[in-house]
């Protein structure tokens, strides 16, 4: 497609061109009247009579996303048969950009992004909308460095296959270095954006991607070749960072965490493991923490003839009858010492 810096779409005067990509190519833009920027993708294709309709549906499901690590879509539109969407401008770039190819991120870097990241799937996740092309080129940063995920979707729109975010239907979409085994045979689902970002997690540790070759040699080598080991490239990574990664590998999705959030909490507990100290200190916290139901019990009880414990119809009715009468969700926990 053409160069539209110096052009006008919809209420955006596109001032300099930001990124270009296999799918768009994204400008910085500002609004003609508030005068404030956003970043303008403009697609590589042109759409109408049914194509057009739907990149309207799929857009606005795509700005109906609210969540604080997704990069908000403000508008959509299409000019002259060439849509365009209007989203929030992420002034830090993105983390390709930040850590260049070869990079080997430290490990807490990683759990935070990783976590900001998961957060966005999971929401997505539980809206019954995937991804589909999961990778460090779609992780940007704002003002305040917090990672935004961007492009939901964008395959989809546009494709002329009749596919749908909403409904998670087949669709073949992505980057070859990151595509799910179910994905590459075309049956993608919420457990491979899971398998992505564990794509992305063994890239930043490592500093190397997992199948190395053309596009066509490496989706092979995601649906039937292992991962290499970080025994060679990372020698002191810990054996349950490396467990945790290699499980959301798993070519069979049903291996995989039950969640993306699931991934994240697991690899921060395994980047964390809690010491001694935090077990003895979790136990006793444990033993002190009472809800009030089960500190009016004890205190019922204590104060019963032993001969009375729960023997008598009214007692047992007085003991089933103290959930509703103190009801724990109403109350904070009780300590006792």
């Amino acid at each position: 497609m053409g160069d539209h810096v110096g052009e006008q779409l919809g209420n955006y005067h596109l001032l300099r061109l930001l990124g270009r990509g296999g799918f768009a190519e994204v400008y910085l833009g500002e609004h003609l009247y508030l005068q404030n920027r956003a970043a303008v993708k403009v697609l590589h294709t042109r759409l109408s009579g049914e194509e057009a309709a739907r990149f309207v549906t799929e857009a606005r499901t795509l700005a109906r996303l609210s969540h604080p690590h997704i990069v908000r879509v403000l508008d959509f539109a299409l000019h002259e048969g060439i849509p365009f969407l209007v989203m929030e401008y992420a002034p830090g770039g993105s983390l390709r950009t930040r850590h260049p190819a070869g990079t080997r991120l430290p490990l807490d870097t990683i759990v935070s992004y990783v976590s900001q990241v998961a957060s966005a799937l999971q929401y997505a996740h539980d809206q019954r909308l995937m991804h589909r092309d999961v990778k460090p080129e779609n992780m940007l940063l704002d003002a305040h460095e917090q990672v935004l995920l961007a492009d939901f979707g964008l395959a989809l729109l546009t494709s002329t296959h009749p596919a749908s975010t909403q409904a998670m239907d087949p669709a073949l979409a992505g980057t070859a270095p990151y595509l799910a085994p179910e994905q590459v045979q075309g049956t993608p689902r919420a457990a491979s954006d899971q398998y992505a970002l564990g794509v992305v997690v063994y890239e930043w540790l490592s500093g190397q991607r997992p199948f190395r070759g053309t596009p066509i040699e490496v989706a092979l080598q995601h649906v039937s070749a292992p991962p290499p080991s970080f025994h060679e490239r990372v020698p002191d990574l810990s054996p349950a960072v490396e467990e945790i990664v290699m499980r959301a590998l798993s070519k069979e999705p049903e291996l995989r965490f039950p969640s993306v959030q699931d991934f994240a909490t697991a690899l921060q507990h395994a980047a964390h493991p809690a010491g001694p100290a935090d077990l003895v200190q979790q136990q006793a916290q444990a033993q002190t923490v009472m809800t009030p139901v089960a500190l009016a019990r004890r205190v019922w009880s204590s104060r019963l003839p032993a001969s009375c414990a729960i023997a008598s119809p009214m007692a047992s009715a007085l003991w089933a009858w103290l959930p509703y009468a103190i009801p724990a969700s109403s109350y904070p926990p009780l300590h006792t010492n």
